[in-house]
């Protein structure tokens, strides 16, 4: 923290992460995921479950961070408004040049996440200690950025949003935390994030104030 970072009351630092339905919004999206997770259950033998993505909001003061992986949208905005760190491909590395093919992190200060409405539940209050909120943040830019939807990293599972919130927890010591997804669900990619950040790295932090504060 600077120097002249006043001290936050406890209530003033949360960490909150959000169950979200596959596809929220997006008939496509639920229709894919429905597909998706009806062959996956046939293939292993397990009744299908409702397939969920997650978010992160932390909250610093009077400031909320928003933080997901999202398709990059059109060019509205600049990347820096809405608190772009990372970028990655979609299905394959060499459509990335392609703007519908590629992914966006956020950790977009008082920004928005548009289904967050439709989240499952009251969100699972993950820490509200400001120390914890401050590790999330400063470990985001991170996250590691392979392409969306393979096993380039070889975790066991494709690489998702849920694999970024998960990476971003274990590396802030959190994941424990969180429990696991609402009843009759399941996260694909969760565990992918969690193996991940597992490994030896070299650390890539960034302060997680430089773009958004000066």
């Amino acid at each position: 923290m600077d120097d002249d970072t006043r001290t936050l009351a406890p209530s003033s630092a949360f960490l909150d992460l959000y169950w979200i339905p596959l596809g929220a919004g997006n008939r496509v999206v639920q229709f894919s995921g429905r597909t998706f997770e009806t062959i996956a259950a046939k293939w292993t033998r397990r009744p299908p479950c409702d397939l969920y993505h997650t978010a992160l909001v932390a909250t610093l003061g009077t400031d909320e961070y928003f933080i997901e992986m999202t398709p990059v949208p059109g060019a509205s905005r600049a990347p820096l408004d809405r608190g772009v760190v990372a970028v990655g491909a979609v299905g394959t590395a060499w459509a990335r040049r392609l703007r519908v093919f590629r992914y966006e992190i956020r950790r977009w200060r008082n920004g928005t996440i548009p289904d967050l409405a439709a989240a499952v539940g009251d969100p699972v209050r993950v820490s509200n200690e400001e120390r914890h909120v401050a590790a999330v943040l400063d470990a985001v830019p991170g996250v590691p950025t392979p392409v969306w939807g393979r096993d380039e990293l070889r975790a066991g599972e494709m690489w998702n949003s849920n694999s970024v919130v998960s990476w971003i927890l274990t590396v802030s010591g959190l994941v424990d935390d969180v429990g696991g997804p609402p009843h009759g669900g399941r996260a694909p990619g969760w565990d992918a994030g969690i193996a991940v950040a597992s490994r030896p790295r070299v650390s890539r932090r960034q302060d997680w104030r430089t773009e958004e504060e000066t």
